[in-house]
């Protein structure tokens, strides 16, 4: 079978994939802005007046975490499960598609909704709730992290999808740990360092956690130092590396055992 090189039809078909899931547009696109502007509605207005814009700031940073996680490990972690059970994979491969050609495909119409996706919930949001001018640098930081944690949030969900090749295990555990994530980084209103000890000590190996806590300083400008941030990072991506490579591993197993 002839093979096929990456085609703009192929990432378009991958696009239409995601906005035939209601879910990934609502979670991605609708939640965040909600969510940011129900926090700024209900927090602020218990605050004083002179550090009511940086907690609004705080709090749209934070929420703009949403974005990557509910398009990558939520929504696409749904969709590949859901291919997985019908082989779609298979298929895809028969007419020439290779796996490696069909990821990237996937990678590229996810990112290109997630850029949508995030300038939307910046514009909306900004008019929204009154935030602080950041710093040109800030912006590129903030922008920066959240595509590099798309690409680990994608490794992860890929990962877990491939494990487990069924819809119902993958979209509990996606959702399992997209609500696990949002607690233990201080995303659903609670900060981290009013959490217990042992749960700070989990929350410190997440990146989310850093971008919810200490970003604001990043955002106004502040010193601020990096190293254990881009520690939570490389940890991060590394367990979800370790997770897909499983996957992997799994999968060529039960080829094997079905060739033999």
């Amino acid at each position: 079978m002839k093979k096929r090189w990456i085609s703009g039809r192929l990432i378009l078909y991958e696009v239409r994939n995601i906005l035939g899931n209601p879910f990934t547009i609502f979670f991605s696109t609708i939640f965040p802005i909600l969510m940011c502007y129900l926090l700024s509605v209900t927090t602020l207005n218990q605050l004083p007046e002179y550090v009511r814009v940086e907690a609004a700031t705080s709090i749209f940073i934070t929420m703009s975490l949403v974005v990557p996680m509910s398009i990558f490990m939520i929504g696409y972690g749904a969709n590949y499960s859901q291919e997985l059970e019908k082989d779609v994979p298979l298929r895809m491969n028969l007419f020439g598609f290779t796996e490696s050609k069909v990821m990237i495909a996937k990678i590229l119409a996810h990112l290109l909704f997630f850029t949508i996706a995030l300038a939307l919930y910046f514009i909306v949001s900004s008019f929204l709730v009154k935030v602080q001018v950041p710093k040109t640098e800030a912006i590129f930081v903030l922008v920066g992290t959240l595509y590099v944690l798309a690409v680990i949030f994608f490794i992860l969900a890929h990962g877990i999808a491939t494990i487990f090749k069924k819809f119902g295990p993958t979209y509990a555990i996606t959702m399992l740990l997209y609500f696990m994530f949002m607690i233990l980084c201080g995303m659903m209103g609670m900060s981290t360092d009013l959490m217990p000890k042992a749960i700070q000590v989990i929350a410190d190996t997440l990146p989310m956690t850093y971008v919810t806590q200490d970003f604001i300083k990043v955002w106004q400008g502040s010193s601020y130092n990096f190293v254990p941030f881009i520690q939570s990072m490389v940890f991060f991506a590394a367990i979800a590396g370790i997770i897909l490579l499983f996957g992997i591993r799994k999968e060529k197993r039960v080829l094997n055992t079905r060739c033999n």
